[in-house]
């Protein structure tokens, strides 16, 4: 379907992947077409089905964060364990450590219920013997 589209459509959805939210009548402007035709071109490309839909990208900090510490069991290599949490669905960042817990996990779901299954995976990890985690309720980052 993609190779029936002319440059000018090409050029729509170029612009609106980039921002979904500019309005007709700024497509217009940068195309140098009237808003109408803009209007017309991204209907039809929605009727088309080559414009499935309209989307927005959320800044990753409007997640639920939080660290979690673990105990490893002493028979069970800690790098084995890393390997397996870091391919958690959550789990960012994994680092092995030094002091009373073995590993520390950075998680970063979209939900309460997402990091309850997120712990729970952790926790269900042949050699973890115990997490204690903290939910991040604020963030600084350098400028």
């Amino acid at each position: 379907m993609s190779d029936q589209l002319d440059p000018v459509d090409r050029q729509i959805i170029e612009i609106l992947k980039k921002d979904a939210r500019k309005s007709y009548t700024e497509l217009a402007a940068v195309l140098k077409l009237s808003e109408g035709a803009v209007r017309r071109r991204v209907r039809n490309l929605v009727e088309k089905g080559v414009i499935k839909s309209f989307t927005i990208e959320v800044e990753k900090d409007y997640a639920v964060k939080a660290v979690t510490f673990i105990s490893i069991n002493p028979a069970v290599p800690t790098p084995e364990v890393a390997d397996k949490l870091i391919k958690i669905n959550g789990v960012e960042e994994v680092y092995e450590i030094t002091g009373a817990r073995d590993i520390m996990a950075i998680i970063s779901v979209p939900s309460m219920a997402s990091l309850n299954k997120t712990i729970e995976e952790i926790r269900n990890i042949t050699g973890v013997n115990e997490t204690n985690t903290s939910i991040v309720l604020r963030q600084l980052r350098r400028p």
